[in-house]
This record gives structure tokens, sequence and C-alpha cells, in this order.
């Protein structure tokens, strides 16, 4: 049978650590898991309580609203000018998602055709990439990363391609090479825009996961950026609720009405319990993500610090629930997916290939700081034991 799409697809190179992984955890071995970026800290109370709640009431069970209960939007309004000092129409310029892969990806469909082009970031978090292909358009990648400036990378491209982009794709904090990126910057990007007739769409999925003091700004903070940029906010980082898939698309109001219009013939919205639980937890539990960052913080400090002790000297973030770790210099010829497998089979320690971000991760891997600070340490030991040309 032939297929659309699919067959351009490569091998999820992710689940080669994940089935040496498996078969170690059979065999009776202790694998710490630093690979699948799915977070590990419980959702809040408030939202647990609400959404069995509004779960026991039948009225919730029917069809919802695809562009989010109105209650839920005005939450995010609130947040947004609580958090950035942005003021969002919640009826033109705020809009549910079911998490952020959903609305992006189907944003892409909104604002691409084949023959269109996107700029997105190499290394990349792979929806970033697949998603204009899969509204048929190209998406050609820009370097991000430590000594990259996307901005000026994004404006280069853009100068030299042909045909010119309409859409550029950026997501700071980044995964997965933990770049961040200031206000100054955004603006530059959005003047840039405004003059080009160009969208730009901001993935902000760690919005609020950034430390030392340090705050990411949101693209509408900028001067001008409802006139040309979207951004999609998402509580499965900043509230730990991976599984509850609820994100937003929020910005210009000619977008997200498009998107919202596509929406309705594709689906009737999250469930309404956990919209309901969602607003409540907005609104009632403001600060969990405080507590959220400072457990990522400390468990970074723990990997980055225990990782120099044994030789592996690696830049520690500003943001993100991750590190962008280069392969240290003895190891560096195997390339990031052999030098995976080997942590997995000789330290019990599994993290994902660099390479499975794109061509432009190769010579990296990614830790994950999805366990605590006891078996981060019991990793770094095992690395050591399994890592001898480390130091």
């Amino acid at each position: 049978m032939e297929f659309r799409r699919i067959p351009g697809l490569p091998p999820y190179v992710f689940t080669i650590i994940d089935s040496l992984k498996r078969d170690a955890r059979r065999a009776g071995r202790d694998v710490v898991d630093l690979g699948f970026g799915n977070p590990d800290l419980p959702s809040p109370e408030i939202a647990v309580e609400k959404l069995a709640e509004a779960a026991h009431n039948s009225r919730n069970h029917r069809y919802s609203a695809s562009r989010g209960i109105p209650k839920l939007r005005a939450a995010v309004a609130a947040l947004y000018l609580r958090r950035f000092g942005v003021t969002l129409d919640p009826e033109t310029e705020v809009l549910s998602t079911i998490g952020a892969k959903e609305g992006f990806s189907h944003l892409m469909w909104v604002l691409l055709q084949a023959g269109d082009v996107a700029l997105v970031p190499s290394p990349s978090y792979p929806i970033h990439i697949w998603g204009p292909y899969f509204a048929g358009a190209d998406a050609r990648q820009v370097a991000v990363g430590t000594g990259e400036d996307y901005v000026s990378n994004v404006m280069e491209a853009w100068d030299f391609g042909w045909p010119k982009p309409r859409v550029v794709v950026l997501s700071f904090p980044h995964n997965p090479t933990t770049a961040t990126v200031e206000l100054a910057d955004l603006q530059r990007l959005v003047d840039w825009a405004r003059e080009r007739d160009v969208v730009l769409v901001h993935d902000f999925a760690y919005a609020d996961v950034a430390f030392d003091g340090w705050m990411p700004p949101s693209i509408l903070q900028c001067d001008g950026a409802k006139e040309c940029a979207v951004e999609l906010y998402s509580m499965t980082k900043s509230f730990s609720m991976a599984g509850w898939r609820v994100a937003f698309m929020v910005g210009n109001s000619e977008v997200v009405g498009a998107l919202a219009k596509l929406k309705s013939y594709l689906d009737y919205g999250t469930f309404q319990p956990i919209q309901i639980a969602a607003t409540v937890t907005l609104n009632e539990a403001s600060d969990y993500p405080e507590e959220i960052n400072a457990v990522y913080q400390s468990r970074r400090n723990a990997l980055c610090d225990g990782l120099a002790r044994i030789g592996w000297e690696i830049e520690k973030p500003r943001g993100t629930m991750f590190a962008w770790a280069p392969i240290p210099e003895p190891y560096a010829e195997l390339g990031s997916i052999e030098f995976a497998k080997l942590i997995v089979n000789d330290c019990d320690v599994a993290l994902s290939p660099g390479v499975g971000f794109g061509p432009g991760g190769d010579g990296h891997v990614r830790f994950a700081l999805i366990e605590n600070e006891q078996r981060i340490l019991q990793a770094v030991r095992q690395l050591k034991r399994g890592l001898p040309k480390l130091g």
C-alpha cells in the first residue's frame, strides 16, 4: 500500500536508545533514564480536584468549544497581563489548542502550502521541522545554539533564499540546545518581519522554566508584535500538566482567527472538565511554575556540577528542563547515536542522541532533568565508571 507523507519521515532515532534501555531493564539492570523529556513532577493538586469535580457533572460530557471555553481564554489573557504586561483580547487573540504540537502543526496548514518556505531552527524540536513539511512546504534549517545569533542567521537566510520564506519559527528557551534570547533581539526580529510580511511563530514551551533569576521574554512584549507574531504558551512544563494536552496560541488576531476556523472543522476542543480544571489552575495556582522551576534548577546544578567533577564540562543552561552536552573529545568520533548506545550499554544511563534533532545536533547528546537529584548523581557515578577516557 502506498502512503503520502509517511515515507518521507526518517526513522525516529530515539527508539533505538529506548529499545536498548528496555532490554537492559529486562535483564535486571537499573537504567537511569535521562532521555525522553517527560515531566515526572505532579500536576497541581487543585487541577486534579477540579478535573474530578467537573467530570462528575454530566453536562461537561458533551462536545466543548473548539476555541476553548470563554473563562479559560480569559484566564490566559490574565496570565499574560500579570506575567508579561501584555494585554490580550480573549475573544480574538487567544485560542486553546490540544497541546502545543497540535496547535503548531495545524497552524502550519493555515500559513503554508506547497511551494512555500518556512525558516526553522537547527538543531530543532522535531515538529518544528516536520510541521511545515506536513503542510507541503519546505523547511529551511537555520543554525541555533552556542555561538550562533539566530535572529541574524534568519535575516541572512531570508536575504539569500528563494522563494522568500513566509514563516519564521523560533523557540526560546530552546529545546534541545537550551539557547536563550533577550527582548532586544526579539524586537529586532519583529521590526524586520513587519517590513517583509513574514509571520513569526514563537513556541514558548519553556516560558516559566528559567534559572538564576532570569525571566524569558514573550515575543508579544515587543512593540508591533501583534502585527506579525503569534506565540504558543503551554501548561505542559510550566504547570507539569504534560498528559492533559492544554496549550494556547496567542497574538495576531488574523492568524488566531484563521487557526480557529480550521480547528472548527477538525476538533471540538479538549475535554471540557480539563478546560475547567486548567482555568482554575491558571487563576488559583499561578505560583506553581515557581515551585516547578526550583526543582529543575536544583537538578540542573546537580547534573552540571556532577559532570564537571568527572571531567565532562558543559555549559549550564539558563532555561528548559534539559542540558545540551557536546560529546567529550575522546569519544567524539563515535557520533551521537553510537555514543548514546555506548552510554546505555556501559553506564546504564539513557540519553537522547543529538542527531535526533536534525543533522546540526550530531555532535551532542541531550540530558533531560526528569529524575530526582539522587538519581542524577547516581547517573554521574555510572558515567564516570563506564567512560574511562573522561578527565
